[in-house]
C-alpha cells in the first residue's frame, strides 16, 4: 500500500523562465517537458502545471501561480513539486528557505532535476540551503553586472533600455524627431505660453484628437513631463533616478547620468521660457491670473526693482515702494515710437523674416502630422469594422472599441480645417523686406486705433521688460519678434 502512494505520487509542475533565457531559446516548453518526463518514470501524476514564464526570480511567492500553487499543497491537492533548477524556484534565498520551511510544514517535497534535490531527507534539506546561498549571490553577481553596464552606457551617451522621449525616435542609433509627434509636442509648448495651465494645454490636444505614445488622452502630468523633459531643446538627459521601493524613486549623482545630443524640437529661449514659469507657478502656489486689462501691465517695472501697477480710475503707472509714476499715455507714446524704430533696422527685419519662414515650416509639419493621423483613425475603424461584419467581435466589443475611435476621428476632422487654414494665412502673408517697412509704418500710423488685445500681442511679443526711471525709460526687447502677431489678416493693417 505504501509504496502504491508513492508510485502515484500527485505532484505539480513548476516553470519559471525569464525573458532573457526565452530570447536565447530556453522555453517554458522544453522544461515542462522534461519535468514531466522525469515524473512519468517515478510514476507519479502529474496534477498542476504553475506556470511563471517571464517572472523575475527575485520575488516569487506573491505571484498568483506562487498562491495557487501554496494552497493546493495546503489542501494536499498535490504532495510534491517538480523544477527543473533551483534557481527557476526562485533566486531569493530568504524566499527559498521560506519555501522549504512551508513544505516541510505539509509534508510535501521539493525536487529540483539539476541538483538532484530531494527535501524529505535531512541532506536534501542542508544542500538545498547552501545551494540557496549561491542562488542570490548569482542574482547579485548580474545585478552589479547589469548596473555597470548602465552606468557605462550613460557615460558614453547610450541607450540603456530603448526608451525615448515624446517627440523623437531612435534612427541608426540616434535621437532624431518623430514625425508624428514632433508637431504635436512644439505645440504644447505654443500653448503652454498662450493659457499658462498645463490642464489647460491637454485638454487643447485631446480636443484636438491628439494623443500620447502610448495612445491615452492627455492629463497634466504628461504635459509636464514633455513641457519639462530637456531633449526638446536638444540634450536628451536619462538615468537620473534610481527606484528605492514603492514607487518611489531618488536622484542618481549626476556623474551617473547620461547625455545624448538631439535635434531640437523648440529653441533654447522658448524651452526656458515655458519652464521658468512652471517653476515660478510651483514656487507660488497659484493659477495663473486673469489676462492683463492695461497694456504694460506685467511688463512694467521702476528702476528700484518693483512693479509699476495702475490703480482703479487712475490714468497713470506707478511704483507702490518709491511713488514713481508715469501717465499711461505717456508710456504709450513713447512705446509706440520705439516700436517703429524697432522695425526699421535691417537685422531685425532679418531675423522677423526668419521667423516667420520658421514658424510657417512647423505649422505645416503640424498639418501632415493632423492628415497623418485622420488616415491612422479611418485604418483602424475601418479594421473593427472587418472584424465586426465577419462576427468576430460582438456588438458590445464593436462600440467598445468603435465609439472611442470615432469620436476621435470627429475632433481631427473638426481641428483640421482650422489648422488649414493657419497654414493657408502663413503662406499668403509671406512678406518681403519691403513688406515689414511698410507694415511697420502703417503699425506706427493705425496704432491709436488698434484694439487693445492686439497691441498687447505686438507689445508681448516683442517687449520683455520697461523700466521707468526718473526721466528716462530703459526698454529690452525680446530676442526675436513672433511673425504671427504682425500678420496683416490678424491685425487688419493691410490695404483696404
Amino acid at each position: 500500500m505504501k509504496e502504491n502512494i508513492a508510485l502515484n505520487k500527485p505532484v505539480g509542475i513548476w516553470i519559471r523562465v525569464s525573458t532573457e533565457d526565452q530570447a536565447q531559446g530556453d522555453s517554458p516548453a522544453h522544461h515542462e517537458e522534461r519535468a514531466r518526463s522525469y515524473a512519468k518514470s517515478k510514476g507519479w501524476q502529474v496534477k498542476e502545471v504553475y506556470d511563471l514564464a517571464g517572472q523575475t526570480g527575485k520575488a516569487v511567492m506573491q505571484n498568483s501561480e506562487a498562491e495557487r500553487m501554496m494552497k493546493d499543497i495546503e489542501r494536499g491537492h498535490i504532495t510534491g513539486l517538480v523544477f527543473s533548477k533551483l534557481a527557476r524556484l526562485s533566486r531569493n534565498r530568504r524566499e527559498l528557505e521560506d519555501f522549504s520551511d512551508f513544505f516541510r510544514k505539509h509534508d510535501a517535497d521539493l525536487i529540483s532535476l539539476s541538483e538532484a534535490i530531494d527535501t524529505s531527507t535531512a541532506g536534501g534539506r542542508m544542500f538545498f540551503h547552501l545551494l540557496g546561498v549561491f542562488a542570490q549571490w548569482e542574482r547579485e553577481e548580474i545585478a552589479e553586472r547589469v548596473n555597470a553596464s548602465v552606468l557605462t552606457r550613460a557615460k558614453l551617451g547610450k541607450s540603456i533600455n530603448g526608451h525615448v522621449p515624446y517627440g523623437y525616435q531612435w534612427q541608426d542609433r540616434k535621437l532624431v524627431p518623430h514625425p508624428v509627434e514632433a508637431p504635436i509636442r512644439r505645440k504644447a509648448y505654443e500653448l503652454f505660453l498662450q493659457c499658462r495651465r498645463k490642464g489647460q494645454v491637454a485638454k487643447e490636444l485631446n480636443a484636438k484628437g491628439y494623443r500620447t505614445s502610448d495612445g491615452n488622452i492627455w492629463r497634466d502630468t504628461s504635459v509636464q513631463r514633455i513641457l519639462s523633459e530637456s531633449s526638446a531643446k536638444g540634450v536628451y538627459v536619462f538615468n537620473t533616478k534610481r527606484q528605492t521601493g514603492n514607487w518611489r524613486t531618488e536622484p542618481k549623482p549626476e556623474s551617473e547620468w547620461g547625455k545624448v545630443e538631439c535635434p531640437s524640437i523648440v529653441s533654447i529661449e522658448l524651452w526656458n521660457q515655458v519652464n521658468q514659469i512652471m517653476e515660478e507657478q510651483l514656487k507660488a502656489w497659484k493659477k495663473p491670473g486673469k489676462p492683463p486689462v492695461h497694456l504694460f501691465s506685467g511688463l512694467a517695472f521702476c528702476s528700484c526693482g518693483s512693479k509699476m501697477y495702475v490703480a482703479a480710475n487712475n490714468p497713470k503707472y506707478f511704483c507702490r515702494k518709491c511713488r514713481n509714476k508715469i501717465p499711461i499715455e505717456t508710456l504709450e507714446k513713447i512705446a509706440r515710437r520705439e516700436l517703429k524704430a524697432f522695425f526699421g533696422q535691417p537685422k531685425r527685419i532679418a531675423e522677423h523674416l526668419k521667423e516667420a519662414n520658421r514658424n510657417l515650416t512647423e505649422k505645416s509639419a503640424l498639418l501632415d502630422t493632423h492628415k497623418r493621423e485622420i488616415a491612422k483613425v479611418r485604418d483602424e475603424m475601418q479594421q473593427i469594422k472587418q472584424l465586426y461584419l465577419k462576427q468576430q467581435i460582438s456588438g458590445d466589443g464593436f462600440q467598445e472599441f468603435f465609439g472611442p475611435a470615432e469620436e476621435r476621428m470627429k475632433q481631427l476632422q473638426a481641428e483640421l480645417p482650422r489648422l488649414e487654414a493657419e497654414v493657408d494665412l502663413l503662406n499668403v502673408n509671406r512678406l518681403s523686406a519691403d513688406d515689414v517697412l511698410h507694415e511697420s509704418t502703417t503699425l506706427y500710423d493705425r496704432w491709436p486705433n488698434l484694439p487693445t488685445e492686439d497691441k498687447r500681442r505686438v507689445v508681448e511679443a516683442i517687449i520683455e521688460k520697461l523700466v521707468i526711471g526718473d526721466g528716462e525709460i530703459d526698454i529690452t526687447f525680446s530676442h526675436l519678434p513672433s511673425s504671427e502677431e504682425l500678420c496683416k489678416s490678424q491685425l487688419g493693417l493691410g490695404h483696404r
